[in-house]
């Protein structure tokens, strides 16, 4: 627990409006793709065909939508974002395995490892100063 509190004390001490904005389109983009996955439920089911043989193929479509969008959400208002992130990682390295093992695309590897590498980096990092997490931190 020490760990996570001088993590944070470091974060904030060097915290950047354009992180805070990484931050907060990484959000957009989740919440848009969680969007998107609702309105073409087919599309979603596509993409995770070469997992569902080795069952779970249901949970995983209720579970991917959902997650983008309520974690995108918090995300960019920084609300539990070590949380919301952590919501994310599963579906992420899912997205990247899901390009090895069905068919290979390269732009949508690209983008899931992108994504992936921006969550780890924010699930280390936090919300930053310009988060809900700073700010409910300072009306302690």
């Amino acid at each position: 627990m020490e760990n996570v509190k001088s993590l944070n004390k470091w974060a904030n001490a060097h915290t950047y409006l354009p992180l805070d904005l990484v931050r907060i389109v990484l959000g957009v983009f989740l919440f848009m793709k969680g969007v998107s996955f609702v309105t073409n439920a087919q599309y979603l089911h596509d993409l995770i065909s070469p997992v569902d043989q080795y069952g779970g193929g249901m949970f995983l479509l209720h579970y991917i939508a959902p997650a983008h969008m309520i974690g995108g959400i918090m995300i960019v208002f920084g609300l539990l974002t070590r949380w919301a992130i952590a919501a994310q990682l599963p579906v992420l390295f899912g997205a990247v395995l899901v390009n090895f093992m069905g068919r290979m695309h390269s732009e949508s590897l690209i983008l899931a490892i992108i994504v992936l590498l921006l969550c780890i980096f924010f699930l280390f990092y936090g919300g930053g100063k310009h988060s809900a997490d700073y700010y409910f931190k300072m009306q302690q």
